[in-house]
């Protein structure tokens, strides 16, 4: 594959409780442990929210490419995406991911069938089938 865009970040600090910037420094920021994991939270973002917040735009974009490519519109629609972590059983963590989408005015059978579609064409989700747990809802 020939990359057409490279996104470049840099972690310094104590890995999950340090500091994150991109190369161009649009993204700079420090980063918490989540309570949850023993660590402080509060208001700084972590791993799993960049990770999140990631996929849930890139899934909203291919949602939007296979609904054009379909003569389908879609308005007022949005995509939650829940990223969990937790040990493996092996020794180390993995990850789940649930996507939920917002598609109003469409029957659930046409919403299902988008979202599947979207699901064979984002990035994100071919980088991760096979590897991680992804369940498609429709809210």
């Amino acid at each position: 594959m020939q990359a057409v865009y490279t996104a470049s970040a840099t972690a310094t600090g104590d890995g999950r409780g340090g500091h994150t910037r991109s190369s161009d420094g649009v993204l700079d920021l420090d980063l918490a442990v989540p309570k949850e994991m023993g660590g402080p939270g509060g208001a700084h973002s972590n791993p799993e929210q960049l990770f999140a917040a990631g996929y849930a735009a890139c899934f909203h974009s291919a949602l939007k490419l296979v609904a054009g490519k379909q003569k389908i519109t879609l308005t007022d629609t949005a995509i939650t995406v829940d990223v969990g972590i937790g040990p493996n059983g092996q020794g180390g963590f993995g990850l789940t991911v649930a996507i939920e989408a917002e598609l109003p005015g469409l029957d659930e059978a046409t919403a299902q069938s988008l979202l599947e579609a979207a699901h064979q064409v984002c990035p994100y989700s071919n980088a991760t089938r096979g590897n991680v747990d992804v369940a498609l809802t429709v809210a």
